[in-house]
């Protein structure tokens, strides 16, 4: 769910019947001049109850539309966690 502090809307992605999203991570776009604070991506692990399966989604940030969908090989239980570690220079 995105919610604007400002005028009080809020929107929100439906995931589908018997399916869990777990905690989405933001990853921000490039930045630069004007760049908005929500350019960006949402990701997030989707799990369809225990038979159908993972896949981890992508939201645009802006107005959480679909950006592609990655079907996981396997179940990916919830309660998985990401970490975003920035590469390491030599």
């Amino acid at each position: 769910m995105k919610y604007d502090t400002l005028s009080g809307t809020s929107r929100s992605y439906g995931t589908g019947e018997n399916s869990s999203p777990g905690e989405a991570v933001f990853v921000p776009a490039e930045a630069g001049p004007g760049t908005e604070e929500d350019a960006g991506w949402l990701l997030s692990l989707v799990s369809h109850g225990t038979t159908r399966g993972s896949e981890l989604l992508v939201l645009n940030a802006r107005d959480l539309t679909r950006a592609a969908t990655v079907e996981m090989p396997r179940r990916v239980p919830a309660g998985v966690h990401g970490s975003w570690i920035p590469d390491r220079q030599a």
